[in-house]
């Protein structure tokens, strides 16, 4: 292998909240790089300005959330992918605070509670948030949970130019099913200039994911890295 070569079981691309997660959820199977174009807490996560909606409280129920948000839909939503939603939320919420996520609380009755919040098309109080800068303490819990784990590797200021697949080279590949090959990629140490080859068995194109419900502003303000390239 070439001296520019580096090698990885799982390559994402992308450093927001669904490559982040990802890549926590799988380095424990193998090695793992991030590749981002600029510095890792770069992303649409980070300027995320909204809250989470999910049923936290006793006076909230699943079906309500669920209501709540076919209503909205006007009948454009599937009904089951809403509902698998809406029954994970609480879940990811505890996955979250695990990781160290800082939600605002208030004083209720001598103790601490989740401060949250109700907004258009929600009929209870279920919006979970952090201050006003929910998406930036997502992605601080998050880039402090990739910093400790030894099998995951960030490589900032890096582009992805192209994925040259087993296939593409015209070599069989074992699970069929598999994304298989080398990535080519430019960029390092802070200035675009070289090339690197990152060799890797599995690939995730890392985008906001179904299972958060994370209402952003931050197409104002990341345009500079947002390329749409997913």
């Amino acid at each position: 292998m070439a001296d520019y070569a580096r090698q990885f079981d799982f390559l994402v691309l992308g450093s927001g909240i669904a490559g982040l997660t990802f890549a926590l959820k799988v380095a424990h199977a193998g090695s793992v790089a991030i590749i981002t174009k600029k510095s890792r807490a770069e992303s649409n996560t980070n300027y995320a300005q909204g809250g989470i909606a999910a049923v936290t409280s006793e006076e909230d129920s699943f079906e309500s959330h669920v209501r709540d948000t076919l209503d909205a839909g006007g009948g454009l939503c599937n009904e089951a992918v809403v509902r698998g939603i809406v029954e994970e939320g609480p879940a990811r919420i505890e996955e979250l605070i695990q990781l160290g996520m800082k939600f605002s609380e208030r004083e209720s009755h001598g103790h601490r509670e989740l401060d949250l919040g109700q907004e258009g098309g929600h009929s209870k109080r279920r919006i979970l948030h952090a201050k006003d800068v929910t998406g930036r303490e997502i992605e601080r819990a998050l880039l402090t949970a990739i910093a400790t784990h030894e099998n995951i590797t960030v490589l900032e200021n890096h582009l992805a130019i192209d994925l040259i697949t087993t296939a593409k080279l015209g070599q069989a590949q074992a699970n069929a099913g598999a994304v298989a090959g080398e990535l080519a990629c430019r960029g390092g140490g802070g200035v675009a200039g070289f090339g690197r080859w990152v060799r890797l068995l599995a690939l995730t194109l890392a985008r906001p994911t179904r299972w958060w419900r994370l209402w952003s502003l931050a197409f104002r303000w990341c345009w500079r890295t947002a390329r749409g390239g997913g």
